[in-house]
């Protein structure tokens, strides 16, 4: 199956740059994945979407405030870490700018000296390994100084990095925001709960692979990233009773929905407390598992993330979709405008 086919002309105008100042201020656009049919709504509206028995997934991820400006000691010249993975004890897998900088045995500072970093291994396309020093607790040193690691195609800063955090957010390890869930208030949840939707959670923590793009020319021929999962005992016998009442299990962003359907794959449509990691890849010609519906976001083109949605809906009706969310000026990406297939 040729990538080409899950291409369309996006205006860079649609890209939206920064959130709105309400969560759910957002428009919603409502596909039914059977007919194809196509609504266009705002998110405050989408309880009405929903069934009494039906269940909300979502991932409780936390992003990881993992970019970091700092000064070699020895020189002052200025350099930027990415934390990517955390290897053991404060040693940690980065991506350093400008690399050629940062050699074995550097020594980077960050903010008030509270935080060193060494260089301990020089790796490949920029990549060094790290062992940060620190009095505390890492992950505080890390809020106070760190910034939010932005997708690249987003070029403003972000004033409020809770901004770049669902409000449910809580199991902090992500490179990236599970930003189907941005657009969630402490007020819809509610609202959902009061209909009588039951709300779970998973985690998923997102890796930077989320950006990578299919550079393959074959969709069968990508490599998909792995990410780390987990989910509780507790969720998983949640889940299963809300199959066996015949509820609809509607999954919260493309994380949520590979973590459910990487569990139910593993044990014959059932879910089952677990963790570990997933590369599951899907696209069109995948049969689902564990979800009925999903509430996501617009993708890039040509990515792996509008791939999966067109497994669940159909690629045909995906793209018209996506034409009409140009044509209408939705606003496309992480800080864009939602989408809800049923």
């Amino acid at each position: 199956m040729k990538v080409d086919l899950f291409d369309f002309e996006l205006p860079e105008r649609l890209i939206a740059q920064v959130p709105l100042e309400q969560r759910d201020a957002s428009r919603l656009m409502v596909l039914d994945k059977h007919t194809g049919e196509l609504t266009d709504s705002s998110f405050k509206h989408i309880i009405s979407f929903f069934n009494e028995g039906d269940c909300l997934v979502l991932n409780n991820t936390r992003v990881l405030p993992a970019r970091l400006f700092g000064t070699k000691e020895d020189t002052g010249a200025k350099v930027e870490l990415l934390l990517l993975k955390q290897e053991t004890g404060d040693k940690w897998e980065t991506l350093a700018k400008p690399a050629k900088r940062v050699k074995k045995g550097t020594v980077v500072t960050f903010g008030d000296g509270r935080l060193k970093a060494i260089c301990t291994e020089e790796l490949e396309h920029g990549g060094r390994k790290m062992e940060f020093q620190y009095d505390g607790i890492f992950y505080e040193v890390l809020e106070s100084l760190g910034e939010m690691p932005l997708p690249p195609y987003i070029k403003e800063q972000l004033d409020d990095k809770e901004r770049y955090q669902t409000v449910y957010s809580k199991e902090i390890g992500s490179a990236a925001a599970p930003t189907a869930g941005l657009h969630f208030t402490e007020e819809i949840l509610q609202q959902l709960k009061d209909k009588g939707v039951q709300i779970e959670f998973i985690t998923l923590h997102v890796g930077l692979g989320t950006f990578r793009p299919v550079s393959a020319d074959e969709v069968e021929e990508h490599n998909m990233h792995a990410e780390f999962y987990q989910m509780s005992e507790e969720t998983a016998a949640a889940l299963n009773k809300v199959r066996e009442n015949g509820g609809r299990i509607i999954s919260v962003g493309t994380t949520s929905t590979r973590t459910l359907e990487t569990i139910a794959g593993e044990h014959d449509g059932q879910f089952k407390a677990s963790s570990g990691w997933t590369s599951i890849f899907i696209y069109p010609g995948y049969e689902f598992k564990a979800i009925d519906g999903m509430i996501t976001n617009f993708h890039l083109p040509k990515s792996s993330l509008i791939m999966l949605v067109s497994a669940l809906a159909g690629r045909e009706n995906i793209l018209r979709a996506y034409n009409h969310a140009v044509e209408e000026e939705y606003r496309f990406f992480s800080f864009g405008d939602a989408m809800l297939i049923i």
